[in-house]
């Protein structure tokens, strides 16, 4: 076997690492080419969100059910270690440890009774959830701060090295999404993942085929809070500041547009789904003035033209296009043959 076809077989087997690994490289020298402090924050809050989605896409995109609660999950991160850093004085990271198992807990206290739900009761349940919670931080100020928001939040630090600026956070938060990145991709690929995604296509016939339906979802409905959770207290510390606004039912409904974006069941399309839905409003003061109407109409062409989202199908597209000309080129050889 030649150099070539070892150099091909190598890189067949073991893809998915040499992209993330290409992707990690990419981000190792980006802070050296985007000097703008404006351009590198974006930049980092679309890793933040590169971790919600990618659970809410295990959820959504892999186990077929819906949330429309997921910023609540979000909120609770960052509320959590914001409250437990800056006014109980615990430590970030055992804080952020400790904010991450306890929403394990709500997630799985809230899972066992809602997704015996489907379909739109689900997505009412869920939806109800992040509005109760998202009152909790308007209403309960002497914890919260109420609508002004918690302030004073310290920012992450380790072995004596602080993440105080956007370029340290950065590295800090990309490789957070990495992992995250790679979790979901190994996830997908395993046997969970295949039953996830027979869960997906018929419950019933996942079932019979030996996956325990129930626990499958309330386990990645766990998972994908504790996602949630890890990018919330992230947000908190990176931005020493946290308030309602940023995890209302809009911010959920902007998450699910994500997934869908990207496509649902996409892992590589969480990148491009995140990416789009957060540059956009920065882009234009158009696109910030209008961006509800703008994300539901994004949303509506999405699901009208490409249902399985942007990437998704556009790459089932070409498949085709190819797929026909193939088809063609081998009925034009046979005739010319014949």
């Amino acid at each position: 076997m030649g150099i070539w076809q070892k150099s091909k077989l190598f890189a067949n087997r073991h893809r998915t690492g040499l992209a993330v690994s290409v992707l990690a490289a990419l981000l190792l020298v980006t802070p050296l080419v985007v000097s703008n402090p404006y351009n590198l924050g974006i930049l980092n809050l679309i890793g933040l969100y590169v971790i919600v989605v990618l659970g809410l896409n295990l959820f959504i995109g892999y186990a077929g059910q819906i949330s429309l609660g997921h910023a609540a999950f979000f909120g609770l991160g960052a509320y959590g270690s914001a409250v437990l850093t800056a006014t109980y004085g615990f430590p970030a990271w055992p804080a952020m440890a400790l904010t991450a198992a306890g929403l394990a807990l709500v997630a799985l206290a809230l899972g066992v009774p809602t997704l015996r739900l489907s379909g739109h009761y689900l997505a009412m349940a869920t939806l109800g959830f992040n509005y109760v919670v998202h009152s909790v931080f308007v209403q309960w100020d002497q914890v919260t701060g109420g609508p002004s928001g918690l302030s004073g939040i310290p920012p992450l630090s380790l072995f004596g090295l602080a993440f105080d600026t956007d370029t340290k956070f950065h590295y800090l938060v990309w490789t957070a999404a990495l992992l995250a990145l790679t979790l979901c991709l190994n996830l997908v690929r395993s046997g969970v993942g295949r039953g996830l995604a027979a869960l997906a296509q018929d419950e019933v016939a996942a079932a019979t085929m030996g996956v325990n339906v129930r626990r499958a979802k309330v386990q990645v409905f766990v998972l994908s809070a504790v996602c949630a959770s890890v990018a919330g207290s992230l947000y908190a510390h990176y931005f020493g500041y946290v308030n309602p606004h940023a995890f209302s039912i809009f911010k959920s409904l902007d998450l699910v547009i994500m997934v869908v974006v990207g496509g649902m069941g996409s892992i590589w399309g969480t990148l491009f789904g995140v990416g789009l839905i957060t540059i956009l409003p920065h882009l234009l003061d158009f696109f910030e003035t209008y961006m509800d109407i703008i994300h539901g109409v994004i949303l509506v062409v999405i699901l009208l033209f490409l249902p399985q989202g942007f990437i998704t199908g556009l790459v089932d597209l070409v498949k085709t296009r190819l797929a026909r000309r193939r088809l063609a080129a081998a009925a034009a050889t046979g005739a010319t043959s014949g």
